[in-house]
C-alpha cells in the first residue's frame, strides 16, 4: 500500500465516521473528541517556531522524521482547534512528504463538509494548519532533492 492510499484510507474512515453522525452538532462534538485523544504536547514543542499563524486560537504543530516519513504532534488552547488539528494528524502524520504534498486537502475537507460547518475565522485557521503541514513537507522534500 502506498502512502497516498494510506491518506485516502484515513480519509475514507473519517468520511464513514462523519456519515454515522446525524447533524453538524454531533460532527463538531466528534471533532472535539478527536482533540481530547491527542497526547499532551510537551512545553519544549510549544515554541514560537511551531506556532501556526492565522488561527484564532493558539495552535502548535511540531514534526519529526521517522525514516522517510513525517510524524506530526500538535496541540491548541481551544477544544475545536485541537480537534481540527487532530483530524489533520489522522490524515497526515506518518506519511511521506511527497504524498502529503500530492494530497488535495481542500477537496478532502470539503468532502467532510468541515469548512462549511465552521465560522470563517475557524475555517481560515484550519487552512492555516494544513498550510503549516504542507510547508513542513515541502521543506523536507526540498532537502531530499538537495541531498541527491
Amino acid at each position: 500500500m502506498t502512502t497516498g492510499s494510506e491518506i485516502e484510507t484515513a480519509l475514507e474512515a473519517l468520511v464513514e465516521d462523519f456519515d454515522l453522525l446525524e447533524d453538524w452538532e454531533q460532527r463538531i462534538a466528534y471533532v472535539i473528541e478527536l482533540g481530547r485523544d491527542l497526547p499532551p504536547l510537551p512545553d519544549s514543542d510549544r515554541i514560537e517556531a511551531n506556532k501556526v499563524r492565522g488561527c484564532a486560537a493558539q495552535v502548535w504543530v511540531a514534526s519529526d522524521r521517522d525514516g522517510d516519513r513525517l510524524v506530526f504532534r500538535a496541540d491548541s488552547d481551544s477544544h475545536l482547534s485541537k480537534g481540527n488539528v487532530a483530524l489533520l494528524l489522522r490524515l497526515y502524520s506518518g506519511r511521506r512528504p511527497a504524498d502529503i504534498l500530492a494530497f488535495d486537502a481542500r477537496a478532502a475537507l470539503d468532502r467532510l463538509g468541515l469548512p462549511q460547518a465552521l465560522t470563517p475565522q475557524r475555517a481560515n485557521g484550519l487552512n492555516s494548519m494544513v498550510g503549516r503541514i504542507r510547508e513542513t513537507a515541502a521543506a523536507v522534500a526540498g532537502e531530499a532533492q538537495t541531498s541527491r
